[in-house]
């Protein structure tokens, strides 16, 4: 695993407004995960209605689509299970992250809980980052967008890694789905 330093001032990526000194250093982590030799995968991923809340049209939109795409493109097997196809439910229980596996039958496997603390910080950027992202949208020059984008995709990778490391000894996953999954915590963690 190789670690790259990456500098994103949150300040700039918001544009004009009240001062801001708010900034982040991304540790970007370049890892390459053989999928061949993961042999489950997700059939179904349900959130629970009651830990989602409020969410404006953009976050219901990325939700869609990253379960979409998950549901697509996954590679998810928990670790001491036979291989085979997997229904997740993700919700949120005294600021906890819960995963509930099930197999495609509906016969529980294992339930995961992880701490929501490691990700508050990368949420909480991650919002702030797609907030300009959606405002730069309307108004600003493609370069622009593009480095706001690029500021976005690194906290999502961040916090995509974080989730892998997580879950390491618990579930083995891809790049590709680690990155959905955070997309859904962070749905999951979105206070408006």
């Amino acid at each position: 695993m190789r670690k790259t330093p990456v500098r994103v001032d949150l300040c700039r990526l918001r544009g004009a407004g009240p001062p801001c000194y708010a900034s982040a250093t991304i540790l970007r982590r370049t890892v390459v995960t053989d999928t061949a030799s993961i042999s489950g995968r997700l059939i179904s991923v349900t959130l629970d209605a009651a830990s989602i809340g409020q969410i404006s049209r953009e976050v219901d939109h990325e939700r869609q689509v990253a379960i979409f795409d998950l549901l697509e493109q996954n590679s998810f097997e928990p670790v001491g299970e036979p291989a085979g196809e997997f229904a997740l439910r993700l919700s949120l229980v005294s600021n906890r992250l819960v995963l509930q596996i099930f197999r495609a039958d509906g016969e529980p496997v294992t339930t995961h809980i992880l701490s929501l603390t490691p990700f508050r910080r990368i949420i909480r950027d991650y919002y702030l980052v797609c907030d300009s992202y959606y405002e730069a949208i309307k108004v600003s020059t493609p370069s622009q967008i593009e480095a706001i984008d690029m500021g976005r995709r690194a906290l999502h990778d961040e916090g995509a890694q974080i989730l892998a490391d997580k879950l390491a000894d618990k579930i083995v996953i891809d790049k590709l789905t680690a990155r959905r999954l955070f997309t859904l915590i962070a749905v999951l963690h979105w206070k408006g």
